[in-house]
């Protein structure tokens, strides 16, 4: 549930959600430890927990408050997040948001 227009509110749409991240340090590229990768499924319900966690009425709110979040974890040195409503014209891919470091 986000947007601002009438016809938005009460009513999901979906929203996708892209999140590009630089680390500090990459294991180098023989070490094939799974305890060394990040935990895609962490970062997904972070995304998904800030979503849920309240309404919001713009993609730049939510996107920021990603970008927030993420950027505070440990080995973040650059990161891009990314928003985009796919449904919302119909001869458009997306409608979005990126902040970027």
């Amino acid at each position: 549930d986000i947007g601002f227009h009438d016809y938005e509110i009460g009513t999901p749409q979906r929203l996708i959600v892209t999140v590009e991240i630089w680390l500090d340090h990459v294991p180098p590229a023989d070490c094939d430890d799974p305890a060394r990768a990040w935990n895609y499924d962490y970062l997904r319900a972070q995304v998904e927990e800030l979503a849920a966690a309240r309404r919001y009425n713009l993609q730049e709110s939510l996107a920021h408050a990603i970008y927030q979040r993420i950027a505070a974890m440990r080995g973040v040195k650059r990161l891009r997040v990314a928003t985009s409503k796919p449904d919302i014209y119909p001869n458009a891919k997306g409608v979005g948001v990126e902040i970027a470091s």
